[in-house]
């Protein structure tokens, strides 16, 4: 079952929460068919290798939303076509990755909000590596598993709760 979740615009939640709102410094750019999503967080740091982020995938999603420290890696991919479809399907809100993303013309025919800093065509490891529901550290924000995420096109918002509006 998904979460409710109003339709929320980072500039609004920004004027909301001023400082309490945390604005992820880096220029994502959105590949997903959902240009604008929130929800609460579910975190995963790895490093080029999407093992752990396919299995996350392939649980129900709840209207949730995937935060990936992949460490501004632009060598690999740590989701691609079949990865964007199986978030679709299991009711993620979006993924958002710091670091690359393939298979642009999948991704964006997927109902799912996908941000990430880039593309690269080559795929990831498979290891099993990687940390779930950690803190992470990036783009000048900490991003806690529960916290609301906020995307749309003037970037990416990170709160402790979601304002009311």
């Amino acid at each position: 079952m998904s979460l409710p979740v109003p339709k929320l615009a980072t500039a609004d939640v920004c004027d909301a929460l001023g400082d309490k709102a945390r604005v992820v410094m880096l220029s994502f750019r959105s590949f997903g068919g959902r240009p604008d999503f929130a929800g609460p967080a579910v975190t995963l740091s790895t490093y080029e290798d999407n093992s752990k982020l396919k299995e996350l995938l392939a649980t129900s999603g709840e209207g949730r939303v995937i935060v990936v420290d992949g460490a501004g890696s632009p060598r690999v991919a740590l989701m691609g076509g079949n990865l964007a479809m199986m978030a679709a399907q299991n009711g993620w809100a979006g993924v958002i990755i710091n670091g690359s993303v393939r298979d642009l013309h999948e991704l964006c025919a997927e109902d799912v909000g996908i941000f990430a800093l880039g593309s690269a065509p080559r795929k990831s490891e498979k290891q099993d590596r990687g940390m779930l529901n950690t803190e992470l550290a990036f783009g000048g924000v900490v991003v806690r598993p529960g916290d609301w995420v906020v995307a749309d096109a003037d970037g990416v918002v990170v709160t402790a709760e979601l304002p009311s509006l």
